[in-house]
């Protein structure tokens, strides 16, 4: 054992030093979104040393932080052994370059939009996902990749965070023309993908069946609320981002209507222009739904911020002019007062504990007000050749009473306007349908 040095291979985690800006016009106070960077950072495995901020008119051209802070910021990095610094808002490729050319050694800069990237990339596991991503990396490091090969080479063979993109292609082997021709075989293949996907939100709509959408800030609880809802088990953790690829469940509604509920990606504020485009096609299923769920922490302290986080990115994604209802969750960690106060703020909110159940008999209720809302009563007598539109009934309608005539099945329901419209030939005119 004397000639051999003993390495451990145990996990270490980069040690992060976080900058954070305050330009006075920010919604967000510096010190609450240096929280939230704090915890994108640990989801992202490293481990915080230090945050830094700087009160500026507007960023530095060259440096986004003033000389005297980036000094500063030289000194801690020494003095912390710090491996990473991650600045709050997006840096340009200029920037970053002098950055880390300042900063020096092997200590890497990113911002905050390559690390919700890199944590993307390890949370995208369906084939879409994994394209989506990949395409939000590749625009982001397009613009960065003139006159800087040595800079990403050495964030490559760092390893770690930021160092991840390009799914598992050395950056020194990619150049403007390779990338471009990447992006636009993903943008196809995505492409193909959202007709696909359009196809099959066709159908759906085609089948009547009410389709539901939980949206809202990432650790809000909705993956959590959909498991309870629904007996399902997708996968839940208490991290930013744990879930990334939409779940759909069926729901049978008390009155016997069939529904669907749509667990979707996690909002964030400052969420990356590119990634709200790489993954519209994902976040599709929130725009073609019937009736939107905004999930909120009812304990967070920034839960106003959060809705209007996520109200943002409803209005990028097309989504705003869908009925939603607000959905306080976690509201068996506050106290009744401040439920209370909650619900005098918006009296068409609901107060739900998705861990504990709390409420979502009140929460099934609205939504079975909302999915029969538009409903008509109509009497149909659909024969028997017609095996499927029989199904579609039974699921997404609900049937006051049936009985098997003849000539076919007669059923005097109440339908949405779009079921009601399929059955409009099948109409008759109750004790009729014999005639």
């Amino acid at each position: 054992m004397g000639r051999f040095k003993y390495r451990s291979t145990a996990f270490v985690p980069e040690r992060a030093i976080l900058v954070g800006v305050d330009l006075g016009r920010e919604q967000w106070p510096v010190k609450e979104s240096l929280d939230e960077l704090s915890r994108l950072a640990e989801t992202d495995g490293a481990n915080v040393v230090m945050r830094i901020t700087q009160r500026l008119d507007a960023p530095v051209p060259r440096t986004f932080i003033g000389s005297g802070k980036a000094s500063e910021l030289v000194g801690y990095v020494t003095n912390l052994e710090a491996d990473i610094v991650i600045f709050d808002d997006e840096l340009s490729p200029s920037q970053q370059a002098n950055l880390e050319h300042i900063v020096g050694g092997d200590t890497k800069v990113i911002d905050r939009t390559a690390l919700i990237l890199d944590i993307f990339g390890q949370h995208a596991h369906t084939h879409e996902g994994r394209l989506q991503v990949q395409l939000a990396q590749l625009q982001y490091l397009y613009p960065r990749l003139r006159g800087m090969w040595a800079h990403l080479a050495g964030n490559q063979t760092r390893g770690g965070i930021g160092s991840r993109f390009g799914m598992g292609e050395s950056q020194l082997e990619v150049d403007r023309r390779l990338v471009r021709g990447r992006i636009s075989t993903l943008r196809q293949e995505l492409k193909d993908l959202d007709t696909r996907r359009g196809t099959q939100n066709k159908l759906r709509w085609n089948s009547g069946v009410y389709r539901v959408a939980l949206v809202g800030y990432t650790n809000a609880g909705k993956s959590t609320l959909l498991n309870k809802l629904t007996g399902s088990e997708v996968y839940v953790k208490d991290e930013l981002f744990a879930t990334l690829d939409p779940t759909t469940r069926a729901l049978e509604l008390e009155e016997g209507r069939k529904i669907t509920i749509t667990d979707t990606v996690g909002f964030i504020q400052k969420l990356p222009t590119t990634l709200v485009e790489s993954f519209k096609s994902t976040l599709a299923e929130a725009s073609s739904a019937d009736l939107i769920l905004r999930v909120v922490d009812a304990s967070d302290p920034n839960a106003s911020r959060e809705i209007v986080a996520t109200d943002d990115v409803l209005k990028q994604i097309g989504a705003d002019h869908i009925k939603t209802i607000t959905v306080y969750n976690k509201c068996d960690t506050i106290d009744q007062k401040a439920i209370d106060t909650l619900l005098m703020n918006d009296p068409d909110a609901v107060a739900i504990s998705a861990l504990t159940g709390k409420g979502l008999r009140g929460l099934l209720y609205r939504i079975s007000q909302e999915a029969s809302a538009g409903d008509t009563t109509i009497s149909v007598l659909i024969p028997y050749e017609n095996g499927m539109l029989i199904n579609m009934v039974h699921e997404s309608c609900q049937v006051l009473n049936e009985r098997y005539e003849q000539k076919g099945v007669f059923a005097t329901i109440k339908a949405s306007s779009r079921m009601a419209t399929l059955l409009k030939s099948y109409a008759v005119e109750h004790g009729n349908e014999d005639s």
